[in-house]
């Protein structure tokens, strides 16, 4: 069924590798994937994909306005889908690449800027298919719970998907025959399906 149609969106994924997809043969990721779907019901979403392989929020912190106001102009309907996390807690040299608080003081800024102008939502730090690694898991794990509690004292809508995709078969060994980190187009067709049935994603389209 298609809807009619409706004004023009513009939207701006900003992130790392799981918010570029990297990994998916069909080059959609999960942020492609929502926005076809998206625009198949009607709506007129112009998609722009923000993700680059690595980056931290501090990385984040350095680049998203600059980024994000080129392709959302004043007079459009601009929104913004922050999703980034997993690379922070990475170890390197045996400390993590940022840390725990830096992480938390990152996002708090980012967000607090964007919201001030445009609509936002902030999606979690997707799993690593490592399933073993305690350690990383439970840094993961810590951290998320810290973006959640900064995006509500921000009211900016959070959605928390390690827990869910840590889970999902499909994601894990995909991931595991790619490159240890990415999965392939099933894995990102599951992550997609999470952010199509959250709320706050379908509250933009109402």
């Amino acid at each position: 069924m298609k809807f009619q149609h409706l004004p023009e969106v513009r939207i701006c994924f900003v992130g790392d590798s799981f918010v570029n997809g990297t990994g998916d043969p069909e080059c959609l990721g999960w942020t492609g994937r929502i926005c076809v779907h998206a625009n198949k019901k009607g709506y007129d979403i112009t998609y722009y994909n923000l993700g680059i392989r690595r980056n931290t929020s501090t990385d984040i912190a350095n680049r998203w306005l600059q980024e994000v106001s080129l392709r959302l102009p004043k007079e459009y309907d601009g929104r913004i889908v922050f999703s980034f996390g997993l690379n922070d807690t990475t170890l390197e040299n045996s400390k993590t690449r940022v840390e725990f608080t830096k992480s938390i003081e990152n996002t708090y800024t980012i967000l607090s800027e964007a919201k001030q102008l445009y609509p936002v939502l902030m999606v979690g730090p997707a799993p690593y298919a490592d399933t073993e690694d305690n350690q990383r898991k439970q840094r993961t794990t810590d951290l998320s719970k810290q973006l959640a509690h900064v995006c509500y004292e921000l009211n900016v809508p959070y959605l928390d998907v390690f827990p869910i995709l840590s889970k999902s078969k499909i994601w894990i060994d995909e991931a595991k025959a790619n490159d240890g980190a990415h999965p392939r187009a099933g894995g990102y067709a599951e992550f997609a399906q999470i952010v199509e049935n959250w709320e706050a994603w379908l509250n933009w389209f109402k």
